[in-house]
Formats: C-alpha cells, sequence, structure tokens
C-alpha cells in the first residue's frame, strides 16, 4: 500500500508501505515551512522567490556531540538562521541533542542552566532506569540496545523520555519547525557496506515513519516495532519511548573493545547498587510508602543472592573460573545432586571449561527455569518496618519482592546472552515474508538489527540526498573525534559510488587541513549541493591546544567527570562557530536562494570540474573529479 492509496484521512499511512520520493507526510510538513523559510530569509535581508532547502547535519560523538550539537542549535536560533532551515538531521549523540530540542518545542531558553544543573547535582534516577531496563528485559527481542539505551545513554545525557517520536510531530507539521530526520543503519548488511557502500544499509527515523530510504519501504513510525508477515499486522506493539530510540540511534560510541568495557563497568555499578537495594541482599524501598523491609534468619536468601552472584559473575567473564566453584556451591545449596537435573549440572560443572558457549547460555536458562519451578513459597519471618514499628507485612508485597527478584534475573540472564551474542538493536522486521521483496536478505530476517549509523558515516548525509530528498546548502557541524574531515571522505565516496552529485576533494588536502583545522570550509561544486563544513576544535576557538580539548572531551569520557565548567566551555566554542561564521552561512544562504533548481537527480559526466573553497586560506581550489561509478 503507498500513502496515496490509504483510505486514512491526512495523508496518514498504515501497516508496511512503499514509497518513491517524499511521502505525502513529510511532503506536505516541507511545504508548510516554505513560507517560513522565506520568511525567515526576508528577516535576513535575502530575498527569494523559492524556498531553498538547507539542510542542518549533526555528527556522531556522544555526550560531547549532545552538548555541542545543542549549542549550535541555541545559536543558530538566536541569530535567526534556523528558522530558513528546512531539515535537521543527526547521528548518533546529535540525535540525544535533537530529541531534545523538538521535545521542548523548539525552545532553547535556559537550555544552558538546565545542562550545567544536570552535571553539577549528577541528577540520575538510577530506580527508574533500572526498572525501565527490567521491563524492557521482558520483551522477546531485547538486545544490549535496550540495556545501553535506559542505564548508559540515560545516565550520560542525565534524562529518560517517556514521550514517543509520534508525540513530536505537531509543530513540524505546522511547519514552525524544521523537518527532522535520526538516522541509523543495518547491522545485518555491514558487510555489503564495507564492501559496496550500499545504499540499503542506511535507515530512517521521521515523526511520521521508519524505513528504508533506498527501497522506499516504510512502516508509520507508531507501528515501528510491531509484528508484520507479508506485509500484514500480526501483533501490534506499543511504540517505543524516545530513550530506546536514543540508545539505538547512540549505540556504537567506541570500538567492541571499549564499548564492551563500558557495559562491563556499567554492570559492576549495577551490581554494586543492587545489593545495597536489593529485597534479596538487605534492605530495600520496595516502593514509594511500601516502607522498608527487612529480612529474619531467612533460610532461602543465601541460595538466591548465590544465584544473582552466578548470574553476575557469567555477565562479567563467562571465561571467570569462579564460575565453576559458584556452580558447585550452587549444587550442593540446592540439594540436587541425586536427581535428573542434578546430574546433568553435575556433567556441566566437570566440563564447564570446555563447554560451548552456545551450551553455557542454554544450561544458564534451564538453570532459571529449574530454579523457578522448584522454589518453595516464601516461609521466613518479614517485618514492615513503617515510621520505627514493626506491621504484618501483606501477601502482595511478598508477591511483589519475589516478582522483582525474578525479573531481577531474567534481565541479567537476557543480558548476559545478548552479551555472549553481542546482539545489539533487535526489532521485529516488518518486510519478513513480505512479497514485494526480492532481496531474500531483506524479507527473510524475522529481526532487524539496528545500530548507530556512525558506524558506517558519522554524519547522515546519505539522508538528506538524492534520491529522495535534494539539499541545496548542507550546514554540516562534525562533533567527531580526532580527523575532522573524514565524514567528507566517507561521504564522497559514498556518492561517486552512486552517481550522487557531491564535491569531492582529495585525500592529500583533506589530510592537510586536518593537521590545524580552521572553523570552516565550503565546498562547492556545478551541481549539487553546497557544503559548509564546521569543525568543532579548530584554530578559531581553541588556537593552538587542539588536541588538548579533543583530550578533554573525549567520545568515552562519563557523565559523571562533567562540571559546569566543561559544559559551559563546550557550549562557548560550539557556538563561536555559528557566531563567528553568522556572514559567511548568510552569503551561502543569499546564492542558493537566488539558484535554489541547480540540482540535478543524476550526473554522469566524466572529468566534472568541482570548485572547494578554502576561505580562511583566501584561495580557491579546482579539482578534477572522475566519476568511477560503481554498480552494487
Amino acid at each position: 500500500m503507498s500513502c496515496a492509496e490509504s483510505p486514512k484521512s491526512g495523508h496518514e499511512c498504515s501497516g508496511v508501505y512503499f514509497a518513491t520520493g517524499l511521502q505525502e507526510p513529510e511532503k506536505a510538513a516541507v511545504h508548510k515551512r516554505s513560507p517560513k523559510v522565506l520568511e525567515a530569509l526576508q528577516k535576513l535581508n535575502i530575498q527569494a522567490d523559492q524556498a531553498p532547502v538547507i539542510a542542518v547535519l549533526g555528527s556522531g560523538g556522544g555526550l560531547r556531540a549532545h552538548i555541542a550539537c545543542l549549542g549550535v542549535l541555541s545559536e543558530m536560533k538566536a541569530l535567526g538562521l534556523l528558522d530558513a532551515v528546512t531539515y535537521l538531521a543527526g547521528v548518533s549523540g546529535s540525535t540525544w541533542a535533537l530529541s531534545s530540542f523538538y521535545t521542548k518545542n523548539g525552545n532553547m531558553e535556559g537550555m544552558e542552566e538546565e545542562l550545567k544543573h544536570r552535571y553539577e547535582t549528577n541528577e540520575w534516577d538510577f530506580d527508574e532506569s533500572l526498572k525501565k531496563a527490567i521491563e524492557a528485559s521482558r520483551r522477546d527481542n531485547y538486545s544490549l540496545t535496550d540495556f545501553w539505551a535506559y542505564l548508559i545513554v540515560s545516565r550520560q545525557i542525565r534524562e529518560l523520555q517517556d514521550l514517543n517520536l509520534s508525540s513530536l510531530k505537531k509543530q513540524v507539521e505546522e511547519g514552525m519547525l524544521p523537518y527532522p530526520i535520526f538516522a541509523a543503519i543495518d547491522d545485518d548488511l555491514q558487510c555489503d557496506w564495507r564492501e559496496r557502500k550500499t545504499q540499503n544499509s542506511w535507515f530512517e527515523f521521521t515523526p511520521h515513519h521508519a524505513g528504508y530510504p533506498a527501497l522506499g519501504a516504510y512502516v508509520p513510525i507508531t507501528e515501528f516495532g510491531s509484528r508484520f508477515e507479508n506485509g500484514k499486522l500480526v501483533r501490534s506493539e506499543p511504540e517505543r519511548d524516545l530513550t530506546f530510540l536514543r540508545g539505538l540511534w547512540g549505540s556504537a560510541l567506541a570500538d567492541f573493545e571499549e564499548t564492551k568495557k563500558y557495559i562491563f563497568n556499567s554492570l559492576k555499578d549495577l551490581s554494586s547498587q543492587s545489593r545495597k537495594e536489593h529485597p534479596l541482599m538487605g534492605k530495600c524501598q520496595i516502593m514509594k510508602g511500601a516502607g522498608t523491609v527487612t529480612y529474619s534468619e531467612a533460610p532461602r536468601m543465601e541460595v538466591d543472592e548465590m544465584l544473582l552472584d552466578l548470574m553476575m559473575a557469567c555477565v562479567m567473564d563467562q571465561n571467570d573460573p569462579s564460575i565453576k566453584d559458584k556452580l558447585c556451591a550452587l549444587q550442593q545449596a540446592l540439594g540436587t545432586e541425586k536427581d535428573e537435573f542434578g546430574k546433568e549440572m553435575a556433567e556441566i560443572i566437570q566440563s564447564w571449561n570446555e563447554t560451548s558457549l552456545e551450551k553455557k547460555q542454554q544450561f544458564v536458562d534451564h538453570l532459571l527455569d529449574y530454579f523457578k519451578k522448584t522454589q518453595e513459597p516464601i516461609k521466613y519471618s518479614l517485618k514492615n518496618q513503617v515510621k520505627g514499628k514493626c506491621q504484618p507485612i501483606t501477601y502482595s508485597l511478598m508477591n511483589q519482592i519475589k516478582g522483582l527478584f525474578w525479573d531481577t534475573l531474567t534481565f541479567l540472564s537476557k543480558t548476559l546472552m545478548n552479551l555472549w551474542r553481542w546482539e545489539w538493536g533487535s526489532v521485529y522486521n516488518f518486510l519478513y515474508k513480505h512479497g514485494n521483496i526480492e532481496d531474500e536478505t531483506m524479507y527473510s530476517r524475522e529481526f532487524l538489527h539496528l545500530v548507530d549509523a556512525g558506524l558506517a558515516i558519522n554524519t547522515p548525509y546519505p539522508l538528506v540526498l538524492p534520491p529522495v530528498r535534494e539539499a541545496h546548502l548542507i550546514l554540516s557541524f562534525d562533533f567527531s573525534a580526532g580527523d575532522p574531515f573524514e565524514t567528507i571522505r566517507a561521504t564522497a565516496d559514498y556518492c561517486q559510488r552512486h552517481d550522487i552529485s557531491f564535491p569531492e576533494v582529495s585525500d592529500d588536502q583533506l589530510m592537510e587541513w586536518a593537521k590545524a583545522p580552521m572553523s570552516y570550509y565550503i565546498l562547492r561544486g556545478e551541481t549539487g549541493p553546497v557544503v559548509m563544513h564546521f569543525t568543532l576544535f579548530n584554530k578559531d576557538n581553541c588556537g593552538d591546544d587542539i588536541e588538548m580539548w579533543r583530550k578533554k572531551y573525549g567520545t568515552m569520557k562519563l557523565s559523571d567527570s562533567y562540571t559546569p565548567d566543561l559544559v559551559t566551555d563546550l557550549l562557548r566554542v560550539s557556538k563561536e562557530n555559528v557566531q563567528k561564521n553568522k556572514i559567511n552561512i548568510l552569503n551561502e544562504m543569499r546564492k542558493v536562494a537566488e539558484k535554489p533548481g541547480n540540482f540535478p537527480r543524476v550526473n554522469k559526466e566524466a572529468g566534472l570540474r568541482d570548485t572547494v573553497q578554502d576561505v580562511q586560506g583566501s584561495r580557491t581550489m579546482e579539482i578534477k573529479i572522475s566519476h568511477n561509478i560503481h554498480k552494487d
């Protein structure tokens, strides 16, 4: 079904559908935005008969990108530049900033003070974050993305967001705010991306839809995560909240080893916190107003704690030699030596070090099932201490305690399995067994695995370029660690392979610029978009201390180490990149406003001459480009 065929009013689509070009809800929103853009340009003393398509892109870069992107948005809004923008698009850390921007309806007043307050008070709700993660673990498709979203990203940005993406569309549809695009890639297609830079790898989210732009295959954002088969809705699931999506969009802050270490450290913190607060390990506030529950002479408590301790050991390191000893101790405590399960347990203990990872996973699952089935009702004494008085505890509260314990074990068990499999971004594939899809890879998978688009290109260029959208002017703000021109290099390669007009520069030139980057560069071709590329740390705002600033704001820097002064300094340098270049931005806006239609969809001229302008160096370079097209 296409949007045009949908029986629903207001251009809304339902179920899996296919669309070429802009979808109707987005087209309508962009149409509504156009007069607002023209009005904004007029206020900036720029005359235009037709609104040019101006896109602002934010790169990845973890918390550094989140804070710096908020600084850019704040300054562009203060200078009246943001009102002339049609699209806002982000990857990884910038998606965190964009989603915050839209949840506040674009209101940036008080943003700086709010950020400083969050990191001054170390404001993070551990209990609520853990509760959300445990709730997510009840899903069939729980993955490390859920853990990452609720226990790491929410901690980094100091916010749990219950709103969902569809709730942000009102002001977008009215044209009051730019149309937002949030990027991800299909992790199962990583091999295709590395070999051929395939367009199918890119996946996008907007307040209206989620899907593959290159395939023209989409599902309404409200139905993303629901179960489909052959294009038909099999099981409806609630729309995922923005906290989960932030975890999906920003799931790759570093390489494999660093990310794994980050997760393990978070698990250690979780273990430490749980031992203080878990009802089976001492005292715990079960719920507000419930009072503190304490245990007296609990014979079962040791077994429960041993099982939890075993699970934590398995999660932290499946090769930990202490696991075998913990299994032996647990077997003795359970008294299972003589039954069938006891024999199986004895065999697995004996051969634990030689047992395959798959069999270890199966045994841990079996162990939990056995423990649940054989657990006797709680018989030991409970005292509910409220205001210093001992009161009888209700069965409902006992059941709540038991339920919380099993939920925690299930959460740890599923996290363990996903760590062993290294499984991220698991969502139901809305193209599963779809008859209109010929690519077996796309229709044969029951689950998709969507991850951080920074693993492909750390800026969402592919989502604002043909074949779907045609931005005339791109303001690209790079918050990456290391080489600030890698995104340009990667995008130029991608566009050359797919015959998309994009300015190119030589690798030697990019390497030269990277040695001492200026605040911005203009890349201009005879056709295609004009690109203004802004580097976060540069000679204009950091002088000769660029490397020191990069180290100061490392991608994996824990939010706990961010102080209000660090936040203020990062906001300042990001704002300066807009302030100091306001006139240059206006000049480029004026040029594309004069000729917004200079954008052929396909350019097949070999030997096309593009111009790359290095403004700070007061020199213009002409670089000959040879379009050797690589086909998928």
